[in-house]
């Protein structure tokens, strides 16, 4: 029986209807971003030399960006130990883990951050009064859901037990094993929960804005409040550079993947 080479009509269709869903949007920004910001007419680049040129949009972009690394870097820290001693040793506790991870989902933003200002009130000036300390510590809750579910999937998909004893029959430490066996092996969904973290901490508004630090989506909803046509250009080059970043992510987890060796485990 000889396979298709040809994609059916009706899955031609769905995708043409997803990519105009999420292309159409973009040209008609584009062609918005294009008309001059005096005269409202097409065709000009003086919206983006505008972007480009202004300092609080590159000094909110680094602000932003640092911190979705920093949440990445303490998020991943945090919950790949716990994840793997959790598969490992007391899989009983899944359950418990994945319905605390469901809670930011139900707890609205402006809740959550009103809490925590209330709770962090009496913290440290370093902590509180720091985009560095506390909206860290707000994001690292807010990306619970995305970083333990991406997580557990890939801890799902090999078998720890078997990975761990043969490490451990072969004279390696817990650390050994946990950094040069299992996480080659969850590289894949430690990339997706990086990625949906970089994400969330560059659109995330409500917490920063009640916080008062000034990241880049308040830069951005402040040019859509004050700038007519400069707030399309500015919408497109943030929408880049998150596809730029998520790009280098990825492209540095396949280089390092490629220098890893991965021990596929049996069930």
């Amino acid at each position: 029986m000889k396979a298709r080479r040809f994609m059916a009509p009706s899955a031609f269709l769905w995708l043409l209807l997803g990519f105009l869903y999420f292309f159409i949007p973009l040209f008609a920004t584009l062609l918005f971003s294009f008309k001059s910001n005096t005269t409202g007419r097409c065709c000009t680049a003086a919206n983006y030399s505008w972007v480009i040129h202004q300092h609080e949009f590159w000094h909110s972009l680094q602000i932003s960006f640092l911190l979705a690394l920093e949440t990445i870097v303490i998020s991943l820290l945090l919950f790949v130990p716990t994840i793997y001693w959790v598969h490992l040793k007391v899989p009983k506790l899944r359950p418990v883990i994945a319905f605390f991870a469901l809670i930011p989902f139900v707890v609205p933003p402006i809740v959550m951050v009103v809490g925590l200002l209330k709770f962090f009130k009496w913290s440290p000036d370093w902590f509180y009064g720091k985009p560095w300390g506390f909206l860290v510590g707000a994001y690292v809750i807010l990306a619970f859901p995305y970083m333990y579910f991406s997580l557990d999937a890939g801890f799902r998909a090999i078998d720890v037990h078997t990975l761990t004893e043969a490490s451990q029959s072969l004279g390696a430490k817990w650390g050994t094993t946990l950094l040069k066996v299992i996480l080659p092996n969850i590289r894949a969904a430690a990339l997706a929960a990086s990625f949906l973290t970089l994400a969330i901490v560059m659109g995330e508004f409500t917490i920063a804005n009640l916080s008062a630090f000034h990241t880049f989506p308040i830069f951005i909803q402040y040019v859509n409040e004050s700038q007519g046509f400069p707030a399309g250009a500015l919408t497109l080059v943030s929408f880049g550079i998150t596809w730029a970043a998520m790009l280098s992510l990825l492209l540095v987890g396949r280089k390092r993947g490629t220098r890893a060796s991965v021990v596929a485990g049996t069930r």
